[in-house]
Parts: C-alpha cells; structure tokens; sequence
C-alpha cells in the first residue's frame, strides 16, 4: 500500500500514507470509527505547522473539537516532530472499517506455541505483536514439516 498510494495520498496532501492507515492507532478505535484524516495542508515551502483536516460524523463533532488538542498533540507523536499545528472540522460521513471491503489474506488460524504466546503477550504495540506472532506460526510450521520428512 504505502508504494502503490504514495502518490495519490501526496497529491491530496499527506506526506506519509501511514497517519490514514494507521488512524486508529493514533486516535484510537473509538475516535477513528466516527473520524477520519482527509488533508494535511503545510505552509509554502514547509514541513511543518500544517492544518490537518478532519471528517467527523456530524453527531460526534462537538466531542472530537473537545479534545483536539489531544489529536494533534497525538498525530505529532506520529509524525515525530510539530508537523499540525491546528486541525479543521468538516462535518460528513465516516466510512468505518466495517464498510470497507476485506482486502489480502486473513488470518492465520493456527494456534501460536504456548511458551511463544506467553512471551508475546505483554508487547504493547499491537502491528509488531501481529507481525511476530506470525513469526511464531511460520517456524511452527516450518518445524513440523521438517519433522514429518
């Protein structure tokens, strides 16, 4: 995604593909459910104090513009450096992941070896517990073919 949508994401005003795909993470799953980062507008020649504008489903604006010194404070984080500065509101309707087509494989449903999923248990970042817990599988898997041979 972040190869073939670079350009697309760049002509509507996002430097990095990741802060849409990743907005739950930065906002978290309740906020991203009812909004969504459409635009992220820098001054001539900048990188940084940018606007970042949001769509918000029209119920839940009054909270969202409650704490959005929270969501810049959190998309800045992100970013790692002070790249919005103010964020915009515009009223519309959220397409929630739920309404969004599943895409590319899904998931393994091959249990993880207990004394691997012990250990992975207390990683707080959920992308990298996903991606070594599938880690995990593949030498499982790998074990055991090489086991039957």
């Amino acid at each position: 995604m972040p190869e073939i949508g670079r350009s697309a994401f760049r002509r509507y005003g996002f430097v990095q593909s990741s802060v849409v795909t990743r907005w739950g993470e930065i906002v978290g799953a309740g906020h991203a459910r009812v909004s969504a980062p459409e635009t992220i507008r820098f001054p001539p020649g900048e990188r940084c104090d940018g606007i970042l504008q949001l769509v918000v489903e029209p119920a839940h604006a009054p909270l969202i513009s409650a704490i959005l010194p929270e969501v810049i404070e959190r998309v800045n984080r992100f970013f790692g450096y002070n790249a919005v500065a103010k964020v915009k509101i515009r009223q519309g309707r959220v397409q929630r992941p739920d309404d969004k087509p599943l895409v590319g494989a899904p998931p393994v449903l091959k249990p993880i070896p207990v004394e691997l999923g012990d250990s992975l248990r207390d990683i707080g970042d959920p992308e990298l517990r996903a991606v070594l817990e599938s880690l995990a599988r593949s030498i499982t898997a790998r074990e055991e073919d090489q086991s039957r041979t």
